[in-house]
């Protein structure tokens, strides 16, 4: 084993994992001296399930106090976010909550952790966009109901920017949550279609981590603290674990949603997903999706499965030895005179027949964008530089075409599609 890694791991302080363990936080926050909180979730949560009550009334009993706010949206907006820390801090004469809690899926998540810095500075949340420098965040606690986004261990959030209809990413590692409280007993009530988003989204996030560029090539910027340095053995383990748990169970958490087992798999895969992305970031999965998302508003789960089996193909000379053992978890094993080559392609058909099974498209045509797409989608997955670096291959220009031109035409070539290499040289300087 060669140990030529530049390890830099960053994880929760707490993590705390199993059935119930809601009714744990009260008792650990009052321990460690907490009294004043604000609980971010959306009026599903607020008003449909007795959790947010019950944590409010549990904690009142402990000495804490807290204040819900309930207007959390999917996707939200840096407009949202503002709004949320002038409602707030007038609901709450202006004084400072000592922490943030935030119930929900990614988008609840995300915004809780632009509001650690928001409520504190009372600053817009586009001051940092750039970086939050020198404004220490509030401590920041992490109950997600779904299991897919990670957003309890990584160190990101992502906002929409309205006025120029982009992402923009508040990325530090003090925004990492304190306390991670992971309650499986959550996500029994959570939809079927939301399993296959959330799920298949944990999948990927172990998938794409596994095959991401070593530490010791990842470049860092020189930041002394980074968000994402690169995999190392430590990331690798926890996505080989990620992916045997969810080869194994989100199927079933699919098709039986009541099935307690596959919904405590799939709790552990997503943290443990997001604990090796979280350290060991992602690429052209991602970083295409992303673009795929502009174009059709499509779920980010579903945006990232259809494009995942093609991105793998392309990685075949690149990482040969992982994607066969990725294969072997997934049962598959090549036959015949190519058999490496052969794995690969059973692989990447077997994921396919995955995400079909899930409700999810298997090409770009099915996800309703036209040809005339194609190049915009290219330029817009290529300015997405930190992604783009961060997959492994020698020419990353030509490596996003094929792949765009294949999951366009459902196939596995080696060839881009004529039009996107005409416009390749105008599209991106």
């Amino acid at each position: 084993m060669n140990f030529d890694d530049h390890l830099f791991f960053c994880a929760p302080s707490r993590l705390i994992i199993r059935e119930g363990a809601r009714h744990e936080l009260p008792a650990l926050l009052a321990k460690l001296g907490y009294h004043n909180g604000i609980l971010v979730t959306d009026r599903y949560f607020a008003e449909q399930t007795p959790w947010v009550n019950e944590y409010v009334q549990a904690a009142s009993k402990c000495g804490i106090s807290t204040y819900v706010y309930s207007d959390g949206e999917p996707d939200p907006s840096t407009t949202l976010c503002d709004q949320a820390t002038q409602h707030i801090l007038a609901q709450t004469q202006g004084q400072t909550p000592d922490h943030v809690i935030a119930l929900g899926g990614g988008s609840n998540m995300d915004l809780a952790k632009a509001l650690t810095l928001t409520l504190r500075s009372k600053k817009p949340v586009t001051h940092y966009k750039d970086g939050i420098g020198n404004d220490e965040p509030l401590p920041f606690i992490a109950m997600p109901t779904t299991s897919g986004t990670a957003s309890e261990v990584t160190p990101g959030a992502i906002l929409i920017d309205p006025d120029n209809a982009t992402k923009i990413a508040l990325m530090d590692n003090r925004l990492r949550p304190f306390i991670a409280l992971i309650d499986p007993q959550f996500t029994y009530t959570c939809p079927p279609r939301v399993t296959a988003d959330s799920g298949i989204d944990a999948l990927i996030h172990a998938i794409e981590s596994y095959v991401t560029m070593d530490s010791n090539q990842f470049e860092r910027n020189n930041n002394p603290d980074p968000g994402y340095s690169g995999r190392t053995h430590l990331s690798k383990m926890f996505a080989r674990e990620s992916i045997t748990l969810c080869a194994r169970h989100l199927r079933q958490a699919y098709l039986n949603g009541a099935d307690s087992q596959a919904r405590i798999g799939m709790s552990y895969a997503s943290v443990f997903a997001g604990l090796s992305y979280g350290s060991a970031g992602l690429n052209a999965v991602h970083g295409i999706a992303y673009s795929i998302a502009g174009l059709t508003h499509e779920t980010h789960g579903r945006t990232n499965a259809v494009i995942l089996p093609y991105v793998l193909y392309e990685l075949r000379d690149r990482r040969m030895q992982e994607l066969k053992e990725i294969a072997a978890i997934f049962g598959v094993t090549g036959q015949g005179n190519k058999q490496e080559q052969d794995t690969v392609l059973q692989l990447v058909q077997t994921l396919q027949t995955l995400v079909s099974e899930l409700g999810i498209p298997n090409n770009l045509k099915d996800f309703g964008i036209k040809e005339v797409d194609l190049p915009r989608l290219y330029a817009d997955a290529m300015s997405v530089t930190r992604l783009r670096n961060a997959f492994p291959v020698p020419d990353t220009s030509a490596s996003y075409l094929r792949i765009i031109a294949n999951a366009w035409a459902g196939d596995f070539t080696d060839a881009p599609v004529p039009v996107l290499q005409l416009e390749q040289d105008s599209q991106v300087a």
